[in-house]
């Protein structure tokens, strides 16, 4: 493919693994920049840390590509600090644990972060210590010559310090400066400080003149952008202990990031937290008592304080740090930093908030922007003023909170009798942190991975409500796919067979019925299910009040500019619940839209957010930290590959079923391989566009059988070499009295292929595809689990590859592929989830020598192909290739493709 300007991202797999990939509305990198790492990631995931953090140094990249070049030069950094004649000179211990999951908690927005833990962290660490002794093994050079060729920042002969220390003994001179430098560290790591004036002496001599001038670099680069320190080198001063009045010890600080940028290690007092001196921090408390209403727009309390390490500072102590001048001063017995200018800002900015707060109190949305430091409608802060001013809870919001980021504390809650199955343990979390949302008047956004049971929590949560309400609450309204409606439906009487509801939707009632249910009705009811076009179509949906208002599938939402989406966000209700199996950290403008739903206001509008995460992103440390911490008490998400989730579901095995083409098959496929060279070469625009994705499709087809391309309707079982794979399959099946899912984009191939596995299993299947009512869709999904008898059940892609409970298949089948991963995976959990208590086989057909192998091959390289290849229709950026490229993919190897 030609890119003339990459779209690439830093994506996480499920199994931990880093890799590099194209995604459609990615930042573009720089040519050169995307042309190296590229090559660098093509060996590995350690290959291209080490590009990042070895040889990317100072130069701007978007969030994830800076974070993980942060964790690589770390490594780089403890590397540095190993003796180059230790035997392990080319290692580096990795950090303790708890850095590591601090730092995996630090993780900007990206693809796949919910994968990133501590031991994703670890594993990554040591991929990328193979690397560099790989690197360093092929390069025959010393370690400090190798790192050199990285980038010139990389200087191991020695490190200057800058060491500030304070002296109580001198009044007018409290601080003392010495310049030192390390020669060498012990076997322990731990480096020793000599006198920087003694590496004049240690490096006398025309031999070490070169040692001396590599060790003196950081400080001259230093010099040049600093000019006090320039003359302090230009008479000689920075070699000698310097006694430095607070005014001065003031200056060096402004200039620690200077000094650090230049390679010099800047060493300060010991008893300085994180190495300055205590800052007085303007500080809000918001919620310290109990709202007399709950919800987003509750109104609580705020007051402003003046603190110096959490504690209060008396009028006398504010008086003197704000009658001073910027800089240092003595308070408490302490040295403490002083900037009077950022201090009233942050003053007159909270004093503000008090007075509105005193009027009329502050609505929880704008308290947890504040605790969270997410100014949405504001101008960008001075980053230099950070530190200076924050928020925290007060006792009463900092109990809600607690519950809500840390729900397994909660106190119990339990539906009773009335619910007809177990709540496994992290469902009852589930559960608990619902309900705590629901009664405050909050949003939810239950992200739990595809199979781990949303239905039964949501059943359970409206359970509970029933029974904690004295009176009579309105009914709760449910929207999700026309697909699901049965399946819900069949949810409710399986769990929660108590709950009156009613299925708001043609195929349940007739549209005269539909379109005057009156108001009473609906009050003797729990729950109202109903479709997302059903929003559209049904205006009393809109013009009522509900207790819930809960969205299946949420990500039907994503797109805030669609009609379905602007009819779903009229909803009046007491609280909203969005449900959705596919993460929302991962893009922003889902991520906004869904919130959008469930916490109307609480990111601010969409041109607010979009303008506050740019500003994120330029922040240096964790940028996206505030958006988490805003977002993590309304967002709960467990993974199905988590064992300490979830514990009873079975491992599925993926494998592919490689399938030979028969002479038929090879003869039309070489003739639509000719075909298309002559046609592309003089299309051109929309026209070679639908070209292409016509020819795909029909590539399939053959691949498929021929008689789907010919239209013929003899469907030999001899002409297609799937169909023989597929009888090899199902004979073992059969043998075992196993059940199996068959999962095609084709609905004209469901019907041949019952056929033909009735004849395979000496019994007939079933079959679901777009044309199948919906209120028959329950019936076949119960045959299905129930009846021994039915062994096969053959379902369209689009029709049956989500929400559906398939459990009692043991083997999944995708005869012909998607090309998209993340639909695939999303059919293949038709079996592998909650419920399934064997091992899921799935078999991905393929037929060797054509493009099927050919993109299967892409697939594995890149995961994620559905993004890069299929966003919203594979083919799309196929149709993009140059003609030589696409003949190249579709092109026939006969020697792998049939046994004729």
């Amino acid at each position: 493919m030609n890119l003339n300007a990459p779209s690439l991202v830093l994506q996480l797999t499920p199994s931990g693994a880093l890799r590099l990939s194209t995604q459609e509305g990615a930042e573009a990198l720089e040519g050169e920049l995307a042309a190296r790492l590229t090559k660098a990631f093509d060996r590995g995931a350690g290959s291209g840390l080490l590009q990042l953090g070895g040889g990317e140094i100072g130069r701007p990249l978007p969030p994830a590509f800076a974070y993980w070049r942060d964790f690589a030069t770390h490594f780089l950094s403890v590397l540095c600090a190993r003796p180059e004649d230790a035997d392990d000179f080319d290692q580096a211990p990795p950090p303790p644990p708890e850095d590591l999951a601090a730092r995996a908690e630090a993780a900007p927005l990206m693809p796949g972060a919910e994968y990133l833990t501590s031991e994703v962290l670890q594993h990554l660490w040591e991929e990328l210590g193979r690397a560099f002794q790989s690197a360093l093994a092929k390069s025959r050079l010393s370690r400090a010559e190798f790192l050199k060729t990285l980038h010139p920042t990389w200087n191991v002969v020695g490190r200057v310090h800058f060491n500030l220390a304070e002296n109580r003994k001198d009044e007018e001179r409290p601080f003392a400066f010495l310049a030192t430098y390390t020669d060498r560290l012990s076997t322990q790591g731990r480096a020793r400080h000599l006198p920087l004036a003694q590496a004049l002496e240690e490096y006398r001599g025309a031999r070490q003149k070169d040692k001396l001038l590599s060790l003196l670099l950081p400080m001259q680069r230093a010099a040049e952008e600093c000019e006090w320190l320039r003359e302090m080198v230009a008479d000689g001063e920075i070699f000698h202990p310097i006694r430095w009045t607070p005014a001065e010890a003031f200056r060096f600080l402004g200039e620690i990031e200077t000094f650090e940028r230049a390679g010099v290690v800047v060493r300060m007092p010991a008893h300085w937290p994180a190495g300055r001196p205590t800052r007085p921090k303007v500080t809000g408390i918001v919620g310290a008592k109990r709202p007399s209403t709950f919800g987003l727009d509750a109104m609580l309390d705020f007051r402003m304080e003046l603190t110096l390490d959490g504690e209060k500072l008396t009028p006398k102590e504010i008086e003197t740090i704000l009658a001073g001048t910027t800089g240092l001063a003595l308070i408490r017995g302490q040295w403490v930093e002083v900037d009077r200018q950022r201090l009233m800002r942050a003053m007159d900015r909270y004093q503000k908030i008090e007075r509105l707060a005193a009027r009329g109190g502050l609505s929880f949305a704008e308290a947890s922007r504040l605790l969270s430091g997410a100014a949405l409608s504001e101008e960008p802060d001075d980053p230099a003023s950070q530190g200076w001013s924050g928020a925290i809870a007060g006792p009463w919001l900092k109990e809600q909170l607690a519950g809500l980021r840390s729900p397994e504390g909660l106190a119990m809650v339990d539906p009773g009798e009335r619910l007809k199955g177990r709540l496994r343990p992290y469902q009852q979390v589930g559960v608990r942190w619902l309900n705590l949302l629901s009664h405050l008047g909050l949003g939810a956004c239950l992200a739990d991975d595809m199979g781990l049971g949303k239905t039964i929590q949501v059943l359970s949560l409206l359970l509970v409500r029933r029974q904690q309400s004295r009176g009579k609450l309105p009914p709760s309204l449910l929207v999700v796919p026309a697909s699901l409606l049965a399946n819900w439906a069949a949810e409710i009487e399986r769990f929660a067979p108590d709950l009156s509801f009613l299925v708001a939707h043609r195929s349940a009632i007739s549209p005269q019925s539909l379109n005057s249910i009156s108001a009473s009705k609906l009050d003797r009811l729990d729950l109202i299910i109903t479709s997302y076009g059903s929003l559209l179509r049904l205006p009393w949906l809109e013009s009522r009040s509900w207790d819930l208002a809960i969205l299946d599938e949420a990500q039907a939402i994503k797109n805030p500019n669609t009609r379905q989406t602007k009819a779903v966000k009229k909803l009046q209700t007491r609280a909203r619940i969005a449900l959705t199996g596919t993460p929302v950290e991962n893009r922003l403008g889902d991520l906004w839209s869904i919130f959008d739903f469930i916490n109307p206001g609480l990111l601010g509008s969409a041109k607010e957010f979009t303008s506050y995460t740019r500003r994120l992103a330029d922040r240096p440390h964790n940028p996206f930290g505030p958006l988490r911490d805003l977002i993590r008490p309304y967002l709960l998400r467990r993974l199905k590959t988590d064992r300490s989730v979830i514990t009873d579901l079975p491992d599925k095995t993926e494998v592919r079923a490689f399938c030979l083409l028969s002479r038929r098959q090879a003869v039309l496929y070489q003739e639509a391989v000719d075909e298309l060279s002559r046609q592309i070469r003089h299309a051109e625009g929309v026209q070679r566009r639908g070209l292409v994705l016509a020819f795909l499709t029909r590539f399939k087809q053959i691949c498929n059988h021929p008689s789907q391309w010919l239209g013929d309707g003899l469907w030999a079982e001899e002409e297609s070499g799937k169909w023989a794979r597929l009888r090899e399959l199902a004979e073992v099946i059969a043998s075992r009295q196993e059940k199996v899912l068959i999962f095609t984009q084709f609905r004209e191939v469901t019907g041949p292929l019952s056929d033909f596995l009735g004849t395979v299993f000496g019994r007939g299947g079933l079959v679901l595809h777009g044309g199948t009512p919906v209120a028959q869709r329950r019936h076949l999904v119960r045959q299905f689990q129930e009846d021994e008898s039915v062994p096969f059940f053959i379902l369209s892609l689009k029709a049956g590859g989500s929400g559906l409970n398939l459990t009692a298949a043991t083997h999944v089948i995708h005869f012909d592929r998607w090309w998209n991963p993340a639909v695939e995976n999303q059919a293949t959990d038709r079996a592998f989830r909650i419920g399934q208590r064997r091992n899921v086989m799935v078999h991905k057909f393929v037929c060797q020598g054509t493009v099927e192998e050919k993109i299967d091959q892409l697939i594995s390289e890149k995961t994620s192909l559905s993004k890069e290849l299929l966003e919203g229709g594979a083919e799309l950026n196929l149709t993009e290739w140059s003609d030589e490229e696409l003949i190249r993919l579709v092109s026939l190897d006969l020697k792998n493709t049939s046994k004729e």
